[in-house]
């Protein structure tokens, strides 16, 4: 018998009665079937409902055959009748997500005549995909336009239809369908043949956010959130405007120029950094003149600071430089030959004892180990791999 489906009948029931009429074990769960029920089940991109039933919790709902089966954590009593509550919270969400997701699609549909190809409803965003090239600069208009239909506040209609009245149709669907389809209609926006729940009202979707737009396949995927989703990102975003705004002295609508101020002064910065890095590293250079063989443990610098500092030592102690600069038992390393010779062993070696990883090109090779300034000095002192510091 095919499990009557509240909530089709009213997508806003939270609670009901129904009697249980199954219940079978489930891996280490259980499966029971009701005679009508107002939690969903996954389908149509829509996660299910979860809540409890009889008290004990429904931790997923799936649909075969027309009968709905809730995995419960404990079970039931076959006969008995028993009280279902939605959570009603993951249910709404799940209602705006996908009924903002049903309006940019028409809007985007309608404009590029594409289709929609995929719609997810993730716990974190909601991704659609489309079959066609969406330029960047039209996704804030896209987004406006649907914001304004959401404030106009049109009642959404939905309706089973087959036959002629299903042919005569315009519905967007991703594959043909015969028999009772299920038609929901956003009055201006879109039609089109879905399984899920929704809003009864466009107002009640609240908020539609686009977060990006990339390309997928032979077309785009765009991310979205839709009603408190939104909401909560939106106020979470602005909180941390206002606390950046706040280090900057700045309002948060001047956060850009302020940030290309900094950009401009951590440039200069760098600039000015890299030409007094120069000044030390020939500085050293000189110190290690005709040395050969030279290892020298530094400070943490950056990887490229690590190379330019063994190329200048290298040039001068005639030799192989080793340079490691770190801290705290993390160093990275670069070694330089004078004469350009193959490295290859010793970086395996050194890999192998020092618990690195890197390698490069001949004559000179880079990468990080975990050690000890103590370890680094002891290899290289041994003189094991062809390195001497005698």
């Amino acid at each position: 018998m095919e499990t009557v489906k509240l909530y089709y009948q009213d997508p806003f029931l939270r609670e009901f009665t129904a009697q249980v009429l199954t219940c079978e074990p489930y891996k280490d769960r259980w499966q029971v079937t009701l005679d009508r029920t107002a939690f969903y089940p996954e389908g149509g991109g829509q996660p299910a409902d979860q809540g409890t039933l009889g008290g004990v919790p429904v931790l997923d709902v799936h649909e075969r055959g027309g009968v709905i089966f809730h995995t419960c954590g404990a079970p039931l009593t076959p006969g008995c009748t028993a009280g279902g509550v939605i959570d009603w919270a993951r249910r709404f969400d799940h209602m705006q997500q996908h009924s903002g997701e049903h309006i940019c699609s028409g809007i985007i549909c309608r404009r590029y005549g594409c289709d929609n190809v995929g719609f997810h409803l993730g716990a974190g965003v909601t991704t659609i995909d489309f079959n066609t090239v969406i330029p960047p600069a039209d996704l804030a208009e896209i987004e406006l336009e649907a914001n304004r239909y959401l404030y106009e506040n049109h009642p959404i209609a939905i309706r089973f239809c087959r036959g002629a009245e299903l042919e005569a149709l315009e519905y967007r669907s991703k594959k043909a369908l015969d028999g009772d389809v299920r038609i929901v209609t956003f009055p201006g926006a879109d039609c089109c043949a879905c399984c899920g729940t929704h809003v009864t009202t466009s107002g009640q979707v609240g908020l539609v956010k686009f977060l990006s737009c990339q390309k997928f396949r032979e077309g785009v995927r765009i991310e979205l959130l839709c009603g408190e989703r939104a909401y909560r990102y939106l106020s979470a975003i602005y909180g941390q405007a206002q606390e950046t705004g706040r280090r900057l002295s700045v309002k948060p609508g001047e956060l850009l120029p302020a940030v290309e101020r900094l950009e401009e002064e951590l440039a200069a910065l760098k600039t000015r950094t890299a030409e007094l890095e120069s000044t030390v590293f020939q500085s050293i250079a000189r110190e290690q003149a005709g040395k050969g063989d030279v290892v020298l443990i530094q400070p943490a610098m950056r990887p490229d600071s690590v190379r330019r500092l063994a190329d200048a030592v290298a040039k001068t102690c005639g030799g192989l430089a080793a340079v490691f600069a770190g801290e705290n038992g993390v160093y990275h390393y670069a070694l330089v030959r004078a004469d350009g010779g193959d490295i290859a062993p010793l970086v395996k070696a050194l890999n192998g004892a020092l618990r690195g990883r890197g390698g490069g090109r001949k004559g000179f090779a880079q990468g990080s180990a975990e050690t000890a300034a103590e370890e680094i000095l002891a290899f290289f002192q041994g003189g094991s791999y062809g390195v001497s510091l005698d």
